[in-house]
């Protein structure tokens, strides 16, 4: 028997985006949550309008050729300008042939992009990705979220708790790790931590933290657990209770 196929990818675009895979508790949801991104606000909560794309409303059809010879042409629309080209100009604007024109929005431009997907690419063209998701027999089977600390507001201010942490070199943070319950059991959660903690070695960071939150269960946890980590190659370096903090350097 044939051992399991793994792949590793980045998520760019939407097509990688829509291999994230459901969270355990099911009232959670990785393609909308914005916890770590805004501090205040932010939320795991599952919210679909999100993610779903608005429903198209199919054209209405042509109507049919008049038998009056006098009728308007229907191909020609009203105040027909030679000069202009052949899709309508915006509602409400003249056309002006010699006026520079704006180059039309393309579908899937970045307006059009679900919003968590949206902040995922904030840093692309500087930093690189901002999450990565396993296929286990190309099948999603776990996700993770990172970055340079200065994405993650949450965790910037769960930082300031302990003036104790090293100042420099500031760390990239791992926000998230999650396998999907029929998936566990196998490594697959160390397997792509290795792979985020290669990667970012490689943009030249020098360390690496997380913050688990032991308030909360293993479903509605996004860090994991401090025995992870350790595991991982971490340290426990801000003992606490509730929020403590684990690094590691890298080298």
């Amino acid at each position: 028997m044939n051992d399991p196929a793994i792949r590793i990818l980045d998520i760019t675009d939407e097509m990688t985006f829509d291999l994230l895979p459901p969270c355990a508790d099911p009232g959670f949801d990785h393609r909308s949550c914005d916890y770590w991104e805004d501090e205040i606000r932010g939320s795991k909560a599952a919210r679909a309008a999100w993610w779903e794309q608005p429903k198209l409303i199919p054209a209405a059809p042509p109507r049919p050729p008049s038998d009056n010879p006098f009728a308007p042409d229907p191909a020609r629309r009203p105040g027909f300008n030679p000069f202009a080209p052949d899709c309508p100009s915006t509602p409400g604007e003249d056309f002006n042939p010699f006026a520079p024109q704006r180059e039309a929005r393309r579908p899937g431009s970045e307006s059009e992009r679900p919003r968590k997907l949206r902040l995922l690419g904030r840093g692309e063209s500087v930093f690189g990705s901002y999450a990565k998701v396993l296929l286990l027999d190309e099948a999603p089977a776990a996700y993770a979220q990172f970055g340079p600390l200065s994405a993650y507001p949450r965790a910037r201010h769960i930082r300031e708790l302990y003036p104790r942490l090293p100042s420099a070199p500031l760390p990239a943070v791992i926000t998230c790790i999650a396998t999907t319950p029929t998936a566990r059991g196998q490594g697959l959660a160390r397997t792509l931590i290795t792979a985020v903690l290669n990667d970012l070695t490689e943009r030249g960071f020098a360390a690496i933290e997380t913050y688990p939150d032991l308030t909360l269960g293993t479903d509605q946890a996004s860090a994991a657990k401090p025995d992870f980590w350790i595991a991982c190659g971490f340290e426990l370096v801000a003992p606490d209770e509730r929020y403590p903090v684990m690094r590691r350097e890298l080298a």
